[in-house]
């Protein structure tokens, strides 16, 4: 069984704590970093998001950040992680108010539907976290190639996993009848699978480059 839903407050503590961790690293990452115009760190991130299955999405969600990305595989993996994360959060705590204020009829494919979807998408979440914590040690100095392949690969897996359990989130509404919970759900969720999608491609991207 899932765990209880987590309150609003708690999810709200949750989701500053979230953004202090990660949001501050990627602002100050840039500062020590050569000057590179505002014009060739949007190129290079129109052309990065290429590699991605969603590079309209990708390129409008991440060009924002370019003064901090410049022209870094590992800023950009980086910011492009916390992006989704952001969703990831946004579409918990809107899981975490529906299973409270959803009227099922009695239905109890849908309420579990929407349990297992909630809990799917607080472990995509964790997965997110684990990435970045890992990604951050990626940055260390004197960091060997191996070393660099290796924890890179668990940023990989945590990523890969994440993307893994939002797919899975909507699995349960196969079996429950159409109706306007059930769309709104598997809609945000595919929306939030395609910032996902995008961070693990820049992510394999990064890693393919095979440097820190």
């Amino acid at each position: 069984m899932p765990p209880a839903t987590p309150g609003p407050l708690l999810l709200l503590t949750f989701s500053l704590t979230t953004f202090l961790l990660y949001s501050q690293p990627i602002l100050t990452v840039a500062s020590p970093a050569p000057a590179v115009s505002q014009s060739s760190s949007t190129d290079y991130i129109r052309s990065s998001c290429g590699a991605t299955l969603y590079p309209k999405i990708c390129y409008t969600s991440l060009s924002r950040y370019a003064s901090a990305v410049q022209q870094s595989p590992g800023r950009l993996a980086r910011v492009a992680i916390n992006v989704s994360l952001s969703k990831a959060l946004r579409m918990t705590a809107y899981l975490s108010n529906l299973t409270r204020q959803a009227d099922f009829g009695g239905d109890h494919r849908a309420e579990a539907a929407l349990q297992d979807c909630f809990s799917n998408m607080g472990d995509a979440v964790d997965e997110m976290r684990g990435s970045l914590k890992q990604l951050w040690q990626v940055g260390a100095a004197g960091l060997s190639t191996d070393s660099f392949q290796f924890q890179m690969s668990n940023v990989q897996t945590w990523m890969s996993a994440a993307l893994t359990d939002e797919e899975t989130c909507t699995d349960g509404f196969e079996d429950v009848a159409d109706g306007a919970v059930k769309t709104e759900v598997c809609d945000r969720a595919a929306d939030a699978k395609k910032f996902t999608s995008n961070a693990l491609a820049l992510v394999n991207a990064y890693a393919a480059a095979g440097t820190p």
